[in-house]
């Protein structure tokens, strides 16, 4: 059986910070303009995009629970 943990409802609403969503904006521009990333803005960026599904999937679960 699924373990059901509950958490505040504001965190459902929690979004990146304009800062730092336009850090992962330009790391993911500057790939896409063919540029090579560090090592270091390589992970940033893998950590930066893991944060934002981890967030758009709560907030996805969160909207299916409500209904």
């Amino acid at each position: 059986m699924p373990e059901v943990i509950e958490i505040p409802i504001e965190l459902t609403y929690f979004q990146l910070p304009a800062a730092v969503q336009d850090r992962l904006q330009l790391l993911l521009d500057r790939l896409d303009d063919g540029e090579t990333l560090t090592l270091l803005e390589r992970q940033e960026a893998e950590g930066l995009v893991e944060l934002s599904e981890f967030l758009s999937l709560l907030r996805l679960r969160s909207q299916r629970v409500a209904k």
